[in-house]
């Protein structure tokens, strides 16, 4: 029989958010401190500031971004770069970053970086040039390296933008033609493109796209169910794709299609589903210009959508 909660248990309840209850120890371990912090001017008002993730004896639920001891920006765990807006142009400023837990503990600063806003740059509308030749290599099973060409710009490029799919992960000053993107997840597919961007924030078209898949976990010998080589070409009123259907053990028969990472349509093959590369053409009615981000997956035999694929990005011409 079970018995109803004693009033002492629901007191303990009640202030929990408060306080630990008795036998319950209270949390009172600092989060590591942030590391790998660095600070770039994107602007002559803005400075994009990035860090690595730190460890908790329970878990750490976000950062906070500090200006010379006063707290700009708070944001949750799963961020660890921001955007500081507002600031003045050539002036010299400098920045921390703590974590935070549950309990509310901080981490101690992290290492201060300093960092000078540049002059206002003059009215500037042109775009740099796109990074050329990017290339990749795999650092184990949970980052990357990425290395570029120089873009060109008719003021100068301040920064260079990493992209995976359609979100910024990392950024490196105009000066640098590489960067080591970190926090990724074992056994996965990555596509990762890159932009370079000018003082007056104007971002170059995207690179060549490099597609790179980590490591896995150790002891976990699952092949992955993504399907590779996907390749995607727009032209007048339609997009033609063609890729390999992923190792199953028997043929692939269904693809389910994502655009702008939505759902957009199931791709379904008969008796002969193709082995070795599949092919499909989509109509499209947007205007030129239109920009889409597309990738699929495959269904497996058991009934479950399998990995998905590197992304493609195309536009309508």
């Amino acid at each position: 029989m079970r018995r109803p909660p004693t009033l002492a248990a629901l007191a303990c309840l009640a202030v929990l958010p408060l306080a630990a209850c008795a036998g319950e120890p209270e949390d009172t371990e600092r989060p590591t401190t942030p590391a790998g912090v660095t600070a770039q001017a994107s602007s002559a008002t803005s400075v994009h500031v990035m860090w690595e993730t730190s460890a908790d004896n329970e878990a750490v639920t976000g950062y906070e971004v500090y200006e010379r001891g006063t707290r700009v920006r708070t944001l949750p765990a799963t961020k660890h770069m921001v955007d500081v807006d507002r600031l003045n142009p050539r002036t010299a400023y400098r920045f921390t970053v703590r974590a935070r837990d549950a309990a509310g503990n901080l981490s101690a600063p992290s290492t201060a970086i300093s960092v000078t806003t540049p002059a206002p740059a003059p009215d500037d509308r042109r775009a740099p040039t796109p990074p050329g030749g990017v290339r990749g290599t795999v650092d184990g099973s949970r980052a990357v390296t990425l290395t570029w060409t120089r873009s060109t710009d008719d003021t100068g490029v301040t920064s260079y933008d990493v992209y995976q799919e359609d979100s910024r992960v990392h950024s490196v000053p105009g000066t640098r033609t590489t960067a080591r993107v970190t926090g990724l997840r074992p056994g996965t597919v990555y596509t990762f493109t890159v932009r370079a961007r000018d003082a007056a924030e104007n971002s170059s078209p995207d690179s060549n796209p490099v597609d790179l898949t980590t490591a896995p976990s150790p002891g976990d010998e699952t092949p992955s169910t993504a399907p590779t080589s996907l390749k995607a070409t727009a032209r007048e009123g339609a997009i033609d794709l063609s890729w390999t259907p992923p190792r199953t053990g028997v043929p692939v028969r269904e693809h389910r299609l994502y655009l702008n990472g939505r759902p957009a349509t199931t791709i379904v093959w008969g008796a002969e589903p193709p082995a070795d590369t599949a092919t499909y053409t989509m109509t499209i009615t947007d205007p030129p210009g239109t920009r889409y981000s597309i990738k699929l997956r495959a269904k497996l035999p058991d009934g479950r959508w399998g990995d998905f694929s590197a992304q493609r990005a195309v536009v309508v011409p």
